[in-house]
C-alpha cells in the first residue's frame, strides 16, 4: 500500500515536472512569434478625417462627418490613401503603429478622378521608423495576396485570391481604368487596405460586396502618382465617345467594311468634352495606339490579356495627349490624332460630383433654386433614379449643348405671404427668367437684376405643373430678407467662381 502510495507521488511530480517544462516552452514559443513584427507595421498608418457634409435639399445646412481608414507610406513625406471621404475635408489626423498620439496632417494632392490622395504632415517625430511601400507593376494576374489593416491596435492579415483584372469605372468618377479584384473573408473593407504580395504594394481597396474586393492596382497607382507630381501636373483623359459592338455582319457591310468582323461602332459622343470633331457616328474603330479591336471592344494587353479599350484612355497617357486611332470610314481607312479629353465633372448636363464647395443656392421671395446634380438627385437615397421625380432623373441622361450645358431648379418655397400660391411647387427646371436662357446660376443672378416692367417672369419646362410665375420686382428683396430671418437661412445666396 504504502508503495503504491510512494509510486503515486513520484509519478505526479514526474508528470507534474514534464507539464511544466512543456508550458514553458509553449509560452516560449507564443512569447516569440507575438514578439515577431511584419514589416509592413513600419509602412501602414490609420488615417481619421473629418469633413463638412452638406443637406442639398437645404443647402445652408451642413455637419461634420468622421471616418478612420489606410494609408501606406508612398515616399518621404507622403502618405498615400484613397481620395474617397476627403472630400469637403475640414480636419485630418495621422496614426501609426495602430495607437498612440495622432498628428494633424495636410492635404498634398488629389485627383477624384483616379480616388487616390496623398496626406501629409510636418511632425518630424511622426516619420521616425516608417519605410517606403514598393509597388508591384505589373500587378499580378493571378494567385495569393495578403490585405491589411490597422484594426484595435493590432495589424490585421486576412489572406485574398486574385480574381481577375479588369477594367471598371472609378468609384469617383465616369472613367474607367484597370481594377483588381480580390476574393477574401476579410469583413468591412473598402477602405484603402492595403493589398499586398511579396512585400510589394499590390493595390489599395476601394470597396467590397461580399467577399469581393476591388482595389486600384499599383500600375495604375505609379500612373496617377507621375502624373500628379509632374510640372505640369498631369491629369487623367478618357474617351469622350460611346460605341457599340461590332456583331452584325449586314451592319458592316452597310458601312462598307471588307473582310473579317473586327472594330467597334462609334454612335455617339459621351458628353461635350471632345471638341475636336475628329469622330463621327458610323467611324469603326479599328485600332488604338496599334492595338487591334476586336467586336466586343477589348483589346490584348501585353500584360493582363484581354482588357476593355477604355483601358487605353489611362494606359500611359494624360488628358491632352494625342491617341493615335486607326478608323474605317466611308468604305476608307484612316489615322488620327485625338487629343484626349480632361475628365471633369462638369462636362456633363448633370455633374456626378460637386466636391469642395458649399452648394450653390439663390433665396428669392422665399423661391429657392440650385444646380442640378448627381449629389443634389441622391438625396432621395440610394435608389435615387427610382425615386427621384423621373423629369429630373431624366436629365441625367441628355448631353450638354452650347445653348444648355447644364440645368438649374426652383427646388423649395419657403411659404411666405410674398409667394401664397406658389408655395407648393418644387423640384421644377427653370427655362426662363425675364426672357433669359437660365443654365447656371450666375445666369439666374444675372437676370434676377433685369426685372421685366417692374415683375420677374420665371418660365419652366414643358410639362410641368406650372409654366409661369410673376413675382413683383419692388417687394422681392424684402420678402427675402424676411423669408431669411423667419426659416434662419444665413446666405441670399452662395454662387461660386467658375
Amino acid at each position: 500500500m504504502r508503495f503504491f502510495q510512494r509510486t503515486g507521488i513520484r509519478e505526479f511530480w514526474r508528470v507534474a515536472v514534464i507539464a511544466a517544462a512543456w508550458l514553458a516552452i509553449g509560452q516560449s514559443g507564443f512569447a516569440g512569434a507575438k514578439a515577431e513584427r511584419s514589416p509592413w507595421e513600419d509602412s501602414i498608418v490609420t488615417v481619421e478625417v473629418t469633413r463638412r457634409q452638406y443637406d442639398f435639399i437645404q443647402p445652408w445646412t451642413q455637419r461634420n462627418e468622421t471616418y478612420k481608414k489606410q494609408g501606406v507610406v508612398l515616399g518621404p513625406n507622403q502618405i498615400l490613401t484613397t481620395a474617397d471621404y476627403l472630400n469637403d475635408l475640414s480636419l485630418a489626423r495621422l496614426q501609426k503603429n495602430g495607437r498612440g498620439p495622432w498628428v494633424g496632417a495636410t492635404l498634398a494632392w488629389i485627383d477624384y478622378h483616379a480616388d487616390l490622395a496623398v496626406l501629409t504632415t510636418t511632425n518630424a517625430e511622426f516619420w521616425r521608423g516608417l519605410k517606403t511601400v514598393s509597388l508591384a507593376d505589373p500587378a499580378p494576374t493571378a494567385g495569393s495576396l495578403q490585405i491589411m489593416r490597422w484594426r484595435n491596435g493590432n495589424l490585421e492579415n486576412r489572406k485574398g485570391e486574385i480574381a481577375r483584372l479588369a477594367v471598371r469605372r472609378s468609384r469617383l468618377s465616369f472613367i474607367e481604368h484597370l481594377t483588381l479584384e480580390v476574393d477574401s473573408e476579410i469583413n468591412g473593407a473598402g477602405w484603402s487596405e492595403a493589398v499586398t504580395i511579396g512585400g510589394k504594394l499590390a493595390g489599395l481597396t476601394t470597396s467590397q460586396d461580399g467577399n469581393n474586393c476591388l482595389a486600384i492596382p499599383a500600375p495604375f497607382i505609379k500612373f496617377a502618382v507621375q502624373g500628379a507630381t509632374s510640372n505640369p501636373r498631369r491629369q487623367m483623359g478618357f474617351f469622350d465617345f460611346v460605341w457599340q459592338k461590332a456583331e452584325n455582319p449586314a451592319t458592316l457591310a452597310q458601312l462598307k467594311l471588307t473582310g473579317e468582323p473586327r472594330g467597334v461602332i462609334i454612335i455617339d459622343k459621351a458628353s461635350g468634352a471632345d471638341k475636336s470633331g475628329l469622330l463621327k457616328p458610323k467611324d469603326i474603330l479599328l485600332q488604338i495606339e496599334g492595338f487591334k479591336i476586336d467586336t466586343d471592344g477589348n483589346y490584348t494587353d501585353p500584360n493582363y490579356g484581354q482588357l476593355l479599350l477604355e483601358n487605353l484612355s489611362t494606359r500611359g497617357k494624360y488628358a491632352g495627349d494625342k491617341v493615335r486611332l486607326t478608323l474605317w470610314r466611308d468604305g476608307q481607312q484612316l489615322e488620327v490624332a485625338y487629343p484626349l479629353p480632361r475628365a471633369e465633372y462638369n462636362v456633363e448636363m448633370v455633374p456626378e460630383e460637386v466636391f469642395d464647395q458649399a452648394p450653390e443656392y439663390l433665396v428669392a421671395g422665399g423661391l429657392v433654386f440650385e444646380p442640378l446634380s448627381e449629389p443634389f438627385l441622391r438625396s432621395w437615397g440610394a435608389e435615387w433614379k427610382r425615386k427621384a421625380p423621373f423629369r429630373l432623373t431624366y436629365f441625367d441622361q441628355e448631353k450638354p449643348s452650347e445653348e444648355r450645358p447644364a440645368r438649374v431648379l426652383l427646388t423649395i418655397v419657403l411659404p411666405d405671404p410674398f409667394n401664397l400660391g406658389y408655395q407648393d411647387y418644387r423640384f421644377l427646371p427653370v427655362d426662363k427668367v425675364n426672357g433669359k436662357i437660365i443654365s447656371r446660376m450666375p445666369d439666374l443672378v444675372a437676370a434676377f437684376q433685369q426685372p421685366q416692367n417692374g415683375y420677374h417672369h420665371l418660365e419652366f419646362g414643358p410639362g410641368e405643373s406650372v409654366r409661369t410665375m410673376i413675382l413683383e420686382a419692388a417687394s422681392t428683396e424684402a420678402a427675402t430678407r424676411r423669408v431669411m430671418e423667419k426659416y434662419g437661412v444665413p446666405k441670399e445666396k452662395v454662387i461660386n467662381q467658375p
